[in-house]
């Protein structure tokens, strides 16, 4: 390999971490700090608001907000349509799937792949590591918590639990707080 190359990649590397630590006060990925976050964003949203990780994987019919936060190392599966409304948070590794295979694996490829469409409402926050299945509508000021397993419907103003999810409290939100009420258990 080009020694000269690499000594201009690793000169680049270490510029963009700087960079990005004085900036955002962080270390990220290489890749992260080559691409834009918020050119990506307007990529998949038209929105200058809108930020979306690199390692954010994207597939099929993706439909983004305004002022959306989509983390790193998310996917957004938009194979059987994804609808994404604005001010909606993805947190890292979140994993959001609009299709499956497992009927087609299953049957040794004589039942077709499943799709059906996610939809996730306005003004909602889906934890790290949760995971969105196919043919889920999340209601507007929701809070999907991190490991959640959601599928069906999740009514607005929930807090969203558990693999797999149950509701365990309420969204409470005022001209000037949020808070977070839980069910008895």
């Amino acid at each position: 390999m080009n020694e000269s190359l690499l000594r201009e990649l690793s000169e680049l590397r270490e510029q963009l971490n700087r960079h990005t630590k004085q900036t955002y006060n962080r270390v990220n990925p290489f890749t992260e700090n080559l691409i834009d976050w918020k050119e990506k964003g307007k990529q998949l949203s038209g929105h200058d608001s809108t930020t979306v990780y690199e390692s954010c994987t994207v597939i099929g019919d993706v439909k983004l907000g305004d002022h959306c936060w989509i983390g790193p190392y998310t996917i957004l599966d938009g194979g059987g349509g994804l609808t994404i409304g604005n001010r909606v948070t993805i947190a890292a590794g979140a994993m959001i799937y609009s299709h499956d295979t497992f009927k087609h694996t299953l049957s040794d490829g004589k039942v077709p792949y499943e799709y059906k469409p996610v939809v996730i409402e306005d003004n909602c926050f889906i934890g790290s590591q949760a995971i969105i299945l196919k043919g889920t509508h999340i209601g507007h000021h929701s809070l999907i918590s991190a490991n959640a397993l959601v599928s069906g419907k999740v009514p607005p103003y929930s807090i969203v639990a558990d693999s797999p999810a149950k509701i365990v409290g309420k969204v409470q939100v005022t001209d000037d707080d949020v808070t977070l009420v839980y069910d008895k258990t």
